[in-house]
């Protein structure tokens, strides 16, 4: 694992002038101020963790796209669309919205009507202590671990945009994050977030209409990966053009030889698995929509998120096939080549396609809000982080297990604590985020690792009333546990799987495990009494329990099934469009 003081060696990327300067530090003025803001409607736990659920579907919805908009998102997807192509759309438009939509439409009426505070109370409440002990330690040791990728990729940014050395660069934006979050709670990290979204998309979208202008359009961008591809070196190993200018099969992307098994590991693994693993679970997520004013409003956040989504690859994804045929650097590395420098200072990489793209398109004042878009998706993500974490951790650890019935004021105390213990430990962790050399490979296996098992338990146990409390936490651990057998297997033989199919395999190993233990312990122990499910399995909820009754009097376009129509529809033409 490389020392991150090596990183405070290397040259600064981006020549940032004065107009650069006072545009982030006008952003980061409107950050805090939103805290101090916020800080004035925080008079209990539920105000700090959860907005005390007053908030409108619009902001939810934003908040929930702009906390899944961080870091990895948009540098992670970046690298991908200049290493892989437009293959990489396979995680908005298949590994994102189908599950967004099943969450509006049928997982987040349990969610809000039961009125718990967390998705580990949701299992708690299902399958008792066992599986909502495991659900909620894993769900917090991920979110430190994934706080600290988003804190190290911030930190090695600005230290390569202004020149700060990492560890400065570190503790400021870790400072500042702690300072919103601890004064204003959810209320803070949510109107922060639908800021965040506005700052990424007026700082994105030039860079892709400028690259698009400065290549001749679509099609002058199609010819240039098309001649790249032909004459690059057989060594280098680049993806044919009709790979990297076709979403489907999508063999640049799964690793997978064979058109089949891609078409299959991208539906499966990443559309099923991993995805409504993450969308349906992921307390980040769900917190936002938790937030949200009234059931109907809860519903529909997903699915308001769902539109914004479906058009992210366009100012993510582009940028970096932009900067695979315009970036000398980049297109070096593609080519085979190993130039020196980039964001690391161990040399140029994937992930330094967005920064390389900024350096060479944009006039200074746009550069300045470049940065600031920049920043403020790694401060949503991390912020998403850690106010969930913050809230398993005193609802779901602390109050169940370590301190039950103290005044409210207590628990509200607590989560201050540990949003302060949370920042701290995510300064460790991001060392641990900076051994990896792919930040994306890294967090599709903890995906795997956590989500994937989560998802078959909760969906088994949602549509299945049998299913037992001890079937809930031992396919919870078994499936964990081959998870990270088949990520050994891979990473130390026999298996050698390339791309992210590695990461397929095990979050669908997982699911299968973890649906397979389930049913085999239910047929040897004690279900739960029928009468103590209502809110918690499908067949056992009342149809008027999940709805909003006032819903059918507005029109379509505030109804959650009509909007959710919609998305499913556009999502299905960009598929045969790309």
């Amino acid at each position: 694992m490389h020392s991150m003081a090596s990183l405070q060696t290397a040259d600064t990327l981006i020549n940032a002038h004065g107009v650069d300067y006072l545009i982030i530090g006008l952003y980061f003025a409107f950050v805090i101020g939103i805290g101090i803001l916020a800080k004035r409607a925080v008079s209990d736990s539920l105000d700090f963790f959860l907005s005390g659920r007053s908030l409108p579907a619009w902001v939810t919805g934003l908040a929930f796209i702009s906390a899944n908009l961080g870091a990895v998102e948009i540098m992670g997807m970046s690298a991908n669309g200049a290493q892989f192509g437009i293959s990489t759309v396979h995680y908005f438009w298949v590994g994102a919205i189908p599950a967004m939509l099943f969450l509006g439409v049928v997982m987040m009426p349990f969610y809000y009507g039961s009125k718990v505070r967390s998705v580990p109370e949701f299992m708690f409440r299902r399958f008792g202590t066992g599986a909502h002990l495991v659900n909620a330690l894993s769900f917090a040791v991920a979110q430190l671990l994934i706080a600290g990728v988003n804190l190290y990729l911030l930190g090695s940014i600005v230290h390569a945009l202004l020149g700060w050395p990492l560890w400065v660069a570190l503790l400021i934006a870790a400072v500042i994050v702690l300072s919103y979050i601890t004064l204003g709670g959810l209320s803070a990290a949510i109107y922060n977030e639908v800021l965040q979204f506005f700052v990424i998309v007026a700082s994105l979208l030039p860079l892709t209409l400028i690259g698009l202008h400065r290549v001749g359009g679509y099609q002058g961008l199609k010819d240039k990966i098309t001649e790249f591809a032909a004459s690059a070196p057989a060594s280098a190993g680049v993806p044919s053009a009709d790979q990297q200018l076709q979403a489907w099969p999508g063999q640049a992307l799964s690793g997978f030889d064979s058109p089949v098994l891609s078409v299959v590991g991208i539906v499966f693994g990443l559309g099923f698995v991993l995805s409504f693993g993450y969308w349906t679970t992921n307390f980040v997520e769900v917190q936002r929509a938790m937030a949200s004013n009234s059931i109907s409003a809860a519903r529909k956040t997903p699915i308001i998120g769902a539109f914004p989504k479906m058009f992210v690859p366009f100012i993510v994804i582009f940028p970096g096939m932009i900067a695979a045929v315009l970036v000398s650097e980049i297109a070096q590395l593609k080519g085979g080549g190993s130039p020196p420098g980039g964001a690391s200072g161990r040399g140029v990489q994937y992930n330094d396609s967005l920064l390389f793209l900024m350096r060479d398109l944009l006039p200074n004042g746009l550069l300045g809000l470049a940065i600031a878009g920049l920043l403020a998706a790694f401060m949503a993500g991390m912020a998403a982080n850690i106010s969930a974490f913050n809230t398993v951790f005193s609802y779901d650890l602390w109050q169940r297990y370590i301190r039950k019935d103290r005044p409210d004021h207590y628990y509200l105390r607590i989560g201050r604590l540990a949003t302060v213990a949370a920042t701290v430990i995510a300064i460790f962790t991001a060392i641990i985020a900076s051994g990896f050399s792919n930040i994306m490979d890294y967090l599709q296996t903890l995906f795997g690792f956590f989500n994937a098992p989560l998802f078959a338990t909760f969906i088994l146990g949602m549509f299945w009333k049998r299913m037992t409390a001890t079937a809930g936490w031992a396919g919870l651990v078994l499936g964990t546990l081959s998870a990270m057998a088949v990520f050994a297997t891979n990473e130390w033989g026999p298996l050698d799987l390339p791309g992210q199919g590695a990461a397929f395999l095990s979050a669908s190993t997982a699911f299968v495990v973890d649906i397979a233990v389930s049913i085999v312990v239910t047929m040897f122990t004690e279900p739960k009494p029928v009468a103590e499910l209502r809110g918690l399995v499908y067949s056992e909820t009342p149809k008027e329990d999940l709805i909003d009754p006032h819903e059918a009097a507005k029109p379509w376009y505030q109804r959650t099934m009509p909007l959710a129509g919609v998305a499913l529809v556009l999502v299905i033409i960009l598929n045969f469009l790309f």
